[in-house]
């Protein structure tokens, strides 16, 4: 492709529209290939898939002033969440930005690409969430988590790792994937509005035969197939907190869950045992 940030369409009634953020430096790769089989496979199935590679693009990946365009409010004590939101409010924000935002707005579904770098996204692909999901467009003080801005979009982590399932397990040296993955799909998906599906985990292709790697991509696309039509992971709704005491978990909901063996989730888990794959299976 000569574009590194593309479109493939098919047209077909109630064509749903898919944005693939892509973090890998090399067209060999795994995730290229992972990248592939989700256009070519959702493709086929009527959606207009969007990739934005983030590598080819020279994608950058430090949020600084130079992010906007013209002068900022307040140079000698720059604040990047409100000078940005305050760009954006005036279409003052950079162009490769702006061309994020509008592929994320039409989106219906987000796949984010990547190989797992030290336990979270590759520093450019961080640099596409600090940088994109800005403050007034992305999320409010009032509008997030389950009353977030994209409450009608879905998000979903796919993404290799270099150690093998076992080391990511509660008794795994690695600790538990579904406490790895909280900040990303609590912390940043969820947090502005994402329905969170199950993320797609390639564990360790490196280090297994081909054949393996091959019934892995396999697995991925029979996913796809049904992919939009999934139910999304549980987080407990933002009502279901106090606001007015510091976002502390009502005690009618507290107590509610008082004599349940495990907590609401990962990160609100009450003391209690972690609920068994929170972070990563629906309807659990």
């Amino acid at each position: 492709m000569s574009n590194p940030a593309f479109t493939i369409s098919c047209f077909k009634m109630a064509s749903k529209k898919v944005l693939i953020v892509y973090a890998h430096q090399s067209s060999g790769s795994f995730n290229s290939a992972a990248k592939d089989a989700a256009v070519e496979v959702l493709t086929a199935k009527g959606c207009t898939v969007e990739v934005s590679d983030l590598y080819a693009m020279k994608f950058k990946a430090t949020a600084t002033a130079e992010d906007i365009t013209g002068k900022v409010k307040n140079a000698d004590h720059f604040c990047y969440g409100e000078e940005t939101k305050l760009a954006w409010e005036a279409g003052k924000l950079t162009a490769d930005i702006t061309e994020e935002q509008r592929k994320l707005t039409e989106a219906d579904l987000v796949i984010f690409q990547f190989p797992m770098y030290w336990f979270t996204v590759p520093a450019i692909m961080k640099g596409w969430m600090d940088r994109v999901l800005t403050l007034g467009f992305a999320f409010t003080h009032e509008k997030r988590y389950s009353q977030g801005i994209f409450k009608d979009k879905k998000a979903m982590l796919s993404f290799t790792t270099g150690s093998q399932e076992s080391m990511f397990s509660a008794n795994g040296i690695n600790g538990d994937m579904n406490v790895t993955l909280w900040p990303l799909q609590n912390g940043i998906l969820h947090y502005c509005g994402f329905q969170v599906l199950a993320p797609q985990i390639f564990w360790a292709p490196s280090h297994i035969p081909s054949e393996a790697r091959g019934t892995m991509l396999e697995g991925w696309r029979t996913r796809m197939q049904g992919l939009l039509g999934e139910n999304p992971l549980a987080f407990t709704p933002l009502d279901c907190f106090d606001g007015e005491k510091g976002y502390q978990l009502k005690p009618e909901v507290h107590e509610k869950h008082a004599a349940k063996e495990f907590g609401l989730t990962v990160g609100t888990h009450l003391g209690k045992a972690l609920p068994p794959n929170n972070q990563m299976k629906a309807g659990v």
